[in-house]
């Protein structure tokens, strides 16, 4: 069985990074293999993740629309197939395969930029099933979302077992949480879990006003990961952060979560 973890929050509140901190204490502590989706148009779970992108979802698809309107005139395509006898599913199928990122214990595909003016709703469903298909072969699939969760349930049809909300200590953040608070309840997929993380906190302690924000929210608190200035060296070195060592208290935070919530 597979178990989904995603991410979501406001942009630029760290989700990248605590996904990141996620998949490392999966590949460290729990058995089978890990898949990363990054549904982040802006796509840089890679470089957390110390990987290479030759080509995301995006790409893809936009390439092979390019190849339908093409032929249209020819017949083929207007019929499902394309140039050179291939479907659209198997097309895609090989196509999403071939640019998944390979690591020793986690794979990451990227989808990379949205939809373009054309028509994309047949290309969706496709996508999601070679996305969901490739998903049930991983113990864990998890997903760094963009800043909301409207697009979760275009990339997949699989459940999500926990969905961690992320949001740093100030009230947009917040507010942001609590509108995706409200957002699972109207998704296409199911979502068993929800919880809160505060990101970034200066200090140890969570402060008396921040609390009784956190308390309105219709979330759990699962944990706070704190400020931290060897995470900033690591970005400016372009280190990836996945190499953190152990004694981080930022991992050291993810680990209690994680090892809390499974």
């Amino acid at each position: 069985m597979t178990t989904t973890i995603a991410l979501a929050g406001k942009g630029g509140v760290g989700k990248t990074t605590v996904a990141g901190m996620v998949i490392k204490w999966l590949a460290q502590n729990q058995p089978g293999s890990i898949l990363a989706i990054d549904a982040d148009p802006a796509a840089n779970l890679n470089m957390v993740l110390g990987l290479d992108i030759d080509w995301t979802v995006g790409d893809i698809r936009e390439d092979m629309l390019q190849q339908v309107k093409s032929s249209l005139t020819q017949g083929g395509a207007a019929m499902g197939v394309m140039p050179g006898g291939a479907s659209k599913r198997d097309y895609l199928d090989y196509h999403i395969r071939t640019s998944l990122a390979e690591g020793s214990r986690f794979d990451l595909i990227a989808m990379g930029r949205g939809e373009g003016p054309g028509c994309y709703c047949a290309v969706n469903h496709n996508l999601r099933e070679v996305i969901d298909d490739m998903s049930r072969h991983y113990a864990y699939v998890v997903i760094d979302n963009e800043a909301g969760m409207e697009h979760l349930s275009r990339r997949t049809t699989r459940d999500v077992q926990h969905l961690l909300v992320v949001s740093d200590p100030t009230q947009r953040g917040l507010v942001t949480a609590a509108n995706i608070a409200q957002m699972r309840k109207d998704l296409d997929i199911a979502v068993e879990n929800a919880y809160l993380i505060v990101n970034r906190l200066p200090g140890e302690a969570v402060p008396a006003p921040l609390q009784a924000e956190i308390d309105k929210l219709d979330l759990p608190l699962l944990g706070v990961i704190p400020a931290d200035d060897d995470l900033t060296t690591f970005e400016y070195s372009g280190r990836p952060l996945i190499d953190l060592g152990d004694e981080s208290p930022v991992y050291r935070s993810v680990a209690r979560m994680m090892g809390a919530i499974l």
